[in-house]
This record gives structure tokens, C-alpha cells and sequence, in this order.
């Protein structure tokens, strides 16, 4: 069964990245003489739509939610492999997850089975959350400080029984008012923030995370379960919000995935200007951790950068573009993982 499932993940990659080939390939001859064309970058207006259906999620999610995007293979083979394996539950739950090779971010959010549904389901949303996050990851952050920002204007944000919202200077922050339990919000991605935005392109509300509506709402809570032992778990993820960076185990968070290729880092190499390990592609294909800030290369593949997007749920070409607890200077503390709910 699981050889099966991993074939149909390196199967689906591949019908995508064939799909995008006229972008990514040509012959060797030409590949040599003219290098691949820089990704046009996405505009504030652009990220700030792209990052709205997860901006409002507490961080040590998002953080999850931004590193997992960069493994869509990985996303389609966990959510599947969880369908398939609902009667593991508790210790037993944790302990196979464990055992898989995805990547940290991955297997932590199976914690949170319906937002890796919905990740799933929005394969096209998730790829471009991927792309945006390795070749902008600052900008991304950005712009998830300013979704927060209009959603607390539009009083849609604020704390409440299930969750606390501070600010830190300009920085909005959004953790658990309980630190024994999560609670993944509801809410519509494209009412809650106030004026209306545009509905990303092929878009699927997925239940149990969406509700009709401008407010936000709250399910079942996710308590501190069986998952807490294992490093990917909740505890273990947050932001350094003054250096915009992912943290993980208490370091920046570099992924390793060969899904996205990050044009500035390439830019870089090819012009001989970065000989300091700014490319971390990596045979393992497994996230990391690492003490640096700033722009690094987070992955590479021989395709066009965003192989993936362009496809919604359907596999309709559309090729359209993007705690623990929170810190800040690189310092990263929290309780233990908050999850271990079935779906909801």
C-alpha cells in the first residue's frame, strides 16, 4: 500500500511537470546557451490573496502550513495515506506517522487533517503557497502580517476564548488562549478581511474550515495528544517575525524540497556570486534547520519554477501565482503539540 501510494505521488508530479513542460524544458543545446527565464514576482496585492485562506491561523500553522507547501507531492501521499489509515488513532496515529519520510512540516500537519485536506484539495493554491514562499519569503510574511492587520480593522480578529491576539509593535501575533489546546479557525478567505477580495482561481471551501460569512468561528479543539514526543510536533514551530523567517526546532527553517526553483539563489550561483551553502537542495529531500537569515536557496529542480501551479483540484491549467509560540530575534519557546483530532 505504500509503495502504491508513493507511486501515485511521483506519478501525479510528474503528469504536472510534463504538463508544464513547453516552460521548463528544451533541448540541451539551447539550455546551455540561454538559462532558464526569471519568475515574474508576485505583487503585494497578489501574496496578500494567495496567503488569505491560512493569514488568520495561529502561527506555529502557518509556519507548518508555509514549509509543507513546498512539498506538494508530499501533501497529496499524507492526506491520502491518512484516509487510508483512519482507524490509526492516538499513540498509534503518531507512531506510524513517524515512521514516514515526509518532510517535518508534512507529517505535523497531519495533526490538523483538515487543513492538510484542504491543501490537498487546493493542490493549484498550495503549489503557488510553495513557490511564493521559496522565491519570496519575506514578501509572503509580509503579507500575512497585513491580512491580519485588515481582518483585526474589519474587528473580524481579535482574542477570544480560543485564541490570544497581540501586538508586538506592528507585528500581530496569534497563538492558543489555551496551551493545551488549538483551535484551527473558520472562516470566508475572501470576506473576513473586509472589502471583498477576489476568489482565488478555482478555489474548493473545504468543510470544516469554511463558513458562510465576514466572521470567524471555531470547531472542535485539538488537545495535547499522542504527538507531542515526536520533533515535528507543535511545539517545535514558530516565526522570528523581525527577520520574517519560518523557525523550526528553534532554527530557521530551510526546506529541501526540488519541487520549486528559487530564481535569486540560481541568479547567484550562476554568477559566481554564492560559494557560502546558499543552495540546500540536498539529495534527502528532507527539511531543516539551520542558523542563518535571509534569502537561501530553499530547493531546486531542473523544471520551471512552480511545476505545480496551474492546476486546481481538477487538473484544470489555470497558471496563475503564494506557534508553538511566536518570537522574536531567533529565540523560540512553546508548549507541548496541540492536535491529535480525527477529521472533522
Amino acid at each position: 500500500m505504500k509503495s502504491q501510494q508513493q507511486c501515485c505521488a511521483l506519478l501525479l508530479c510528474g503528469c504536472l511537470l510534463l504538463a508544464t513542460a513547453p516552460f521548463g524544458y528544451a533541448g540541451q543545446d539551447d539550455a546551455a546557451a540561454a538559462p532558464p527565464p526569471e519568475a515574474a514576482k508576485q505583487t503585494p496585492k497578489q501574496l496578500q490573496q494567495l496567503v488569505a485562506p491560512i493569514a488568520l491561523y495561529p502561527d506555529a500553522l502557518v509556519a507548518q502550513a508555509l514549509a509543507a507547501a513546498t512539498y506538494p507531492a508530499e501533501i497529496v501521499e499524507a492526506d491520502r495515506w491518512l484516509g487510508e489509515h483512519s482507524d490509526l488513532k492516538g499513540k498509534k496515529l503518531a507512531k506510524e506517522v513517524n515512521k514516514q519520510r515526509w518532510d517535518p512540516s508534512v507529517k505535523a500537519l497531519v495533526q490538523f487533517p483538515s487543513v492538510l485536506a484542504s491543501m490537498d484539495k487546493n493542490l493549484a493554491w498550495t503549489s503557488s503557497l510553495g513557490d511564493a514562499y521559496v522565491n519570496q519569503p519575506k514578501e509572503v510574511m509580509d503579507a500575512v502580517q497585513a491580512m491580519r492587520g485588515r481582518a483585526q480593522r474589519a474587528g473580524n480578529l481579535k482574542t477570544s476564548a480560543q485564541e490570544t491576539v497581540t501586538a508586538q509593535g506592528k507585528t500581530i501575533v496569534i497563538e492558543p488562549a489555551n496551551p493545551e489546546v488549538v483551535y484551527v479557525p473558520e472562516f470566508d478567505p475572501w470576506l473576513v478581511y473586509g472589502a471583498p477580495l477576489a476568489v482565488w482561481p478555482g478555489w474548493y471551501p473545504y468543510p470544516g474550515l469554511f463558513i458562510g460569512g465576514p466572521g470567524i468561528a471555531f470547531g472542535v479543539g485539538f488537545g495535547i495528544g499522542f504527538f507531542g514526543g515526536f520533533g515535528w510536533g507543535w511545539h517545535n514551530w514558530g516565526f522570528d517575525w523581525n527577520h520574517r523567517t519560518v523557525i523550526y526546532n528553534h532554527n530557521t527553517y530551510i526546506s529541501h524540497s526540488r519541487t520549486f526553483m528559487n530564481h535569486q539563489a540560481l541568479n547567484r550561483i550562476r554568477n559566481g556570486g554564492d560559494h557560502g551553502g546558499g543552495f540546500h537542495g540536498g539529495d534527502s529531500g528532507r527539511g531543516s534547520s539551520g542558523a542563518q537569515h535571509g534569502s537561501s536557496f530553499h530547493g531546486f529542480s531542473g523544471t520551471h519554477s512552480g511545476a505545480f501551479s496551474g492546476f486546481d483540484h481538477g487538473g484544470v491549467a489555470m497558471r496563475n501565482s503564494f506557534s508553538g509560540r511566536s518570537s522574536f530575534g531567533g529565540g523560540f519557546g512553546g508548549g507541548g503539540f496541540h492536535g491529535g483530532g480525527g477529521r472533522r
